[in-house]
């Protein structure tokens, strides 16, 4: 890589990951935090942390299934099954390995993993790590689904397919209601990595459920993070009784990974309860990147299919223009990462924009009118 990629990564930040934040003591327009709700600085989650630390320390002493179980993980997973609406729930201490072990855990020889091509890749190291076979199929084409599913099924004994709920480089949602009805008409499964969809998408931020308003129970498993709009870290899976207590005693990456420390395990809850009641914070996120993505199309960037999300891939081309497209954001003193190939197609290279609800709308418009300004220097637009 060049260097000027290279100096546009792992910027030691000195100050929270809000919507402001510090790096050699100068000051930045945060457009790249996963913190979207902007929870991270809540004082009420910073005191729920506070009192964790006090009462059980800085970490659990051990694996879930011996000695590392609190009553705190009992309560998130209570919380997450309820705010999921499955049955139960069982967290981890890692999101990125929550999806590896999940699909590796429950799926093997004579069963069949379909996985949309733009998904994680968590859940191609899980398809990996499985030895059962894996398919993809084309980026939301649910004709592809179907002729995957139909050319496939009857070889196999199981098949899930796998989307991501909304898509991290991209910013476009899985159309979850095609997806669970063609998995049906095949007997097929579904599992969603709902990383970026809890906290940002639907009326409630619950999620794809939420924002499609399906019944309980329509997706099979649901996996999530704690470490993006809940500002803590860790993994989930909720899903049926069942799938829960198997994996407790059959995940590799359950039994032999300490447990999350209790003071993540506070912050996760207490963030997830403030989801639930503070309304107003989703509101102001969805208000946020609705007026973002309209600005930066209407000057004549290309966003992809990015809609109802807090992610906005600003389309810049080839990856060195992206790199300096980046680093000129950076002198009119705003953060935004640049991604470019082999995370994105070639020629695909772009800025992802992450909003939060705790943008301004005087710091909006002044990172939209910064992205014109640059936009039209390197002739993007």
């Amino acid at each position: 890589m060049n260097r000027i990629g290279l100096n546009t990564y792992m910027l030691p930040i000195q100050s929270a990951a809000s919507s402001k934040v510090l790096i050699d003591g100068q000051e930045y327009l945060m457009l790249g935090s996963y913190s979207y709700l902007g929870l991270i600085t809540h004082p009420d989650i910073i005191q729920a942390g506070h009192e964790a630390l006090d009462k059980y320390g800085t970490g659990a002493g051990g694996v879930r299934l011996l000695t590392g179980t609190t009553d705190l993980h009992h309560l998130l997973e209570k919380k997450i099954a309820s705010f999921k609406r499955t049955e139960d729930a069982l967290v981890l201490s890692s999101g990125y390995v929550t999806n590896m072990t999940v699909i590796s855990t429950l799926f093997g020889k004579d069963d069949l993993v379909v996985i949309d091509k733009y998904d994680h890749q968590s859940i191609y190291d899980g398809c990996i790590l499985s030895k059962a076979d894996w398919k993809r199929f084309n980026h939301n084409d649910m004709d592809d689904l179907s002729r995957v599913l139909e050319e496939n099924r009857e070889n196999y004994k199981r098949v899930i397919v796998v989307v991501d709920g909304v898509y991290s480089m991209d910013g476009d949602i899985a159309p979850m209601p095609e997806i669970i009805e063609i998995a049906k008409q095949y007997d097929s499964s579904t599992m969603v990595d709902e990383a970026h969809s809890i906290g940002t998408v639907g009326p409630n931020g619950r999620g794809v459920d939420d924002y499609f308003d399906l019944e309980p129970g329509a997706v099979d498993i649901y996996m999530g993070t704690l470490s993006k709009a809940i500002p803590s870290i860790g993994g989930y899976i909720a899903a049926k009784k069942d799938v829960i207590t198997y994996l407790k005693f059959t995940s590799n990456a359950f039994i032999f990974s300490a447990a999350l420390p209790p003071v993540s395990t506070a912050v996760a809850l207490k963030a997830l309860e403030i989801i639930e009641t503070d309304k107003e914070r989703i509101k102001s996120l969805q208000k946020n990147y609705a007026k973002f993505i309209n600005g930066v199309k209407e000057i004549g960037y290309d966003t992809l299919k990015s809609k109802d999300t807090p992610i906005v891939p600003v389309v810049i081309g080839d990856d060195v223009k992206t790199f300096r497209f980046a680093k000129q954001m950076k002198k009119e003193g705003i953060l935004v990462p640049p991604i470019v190939f082999p995370a994105v197609p070639r020629d695909k290279g772009r800025l992802r924009c992450c909003v939060m609800a705790t943008h301004t709308e005087e710091e909006i418009d002044y990172i939209i009118e910064t992205m014109e300004k640059i936009g039209k220097n390197l002739k993007v637009i």
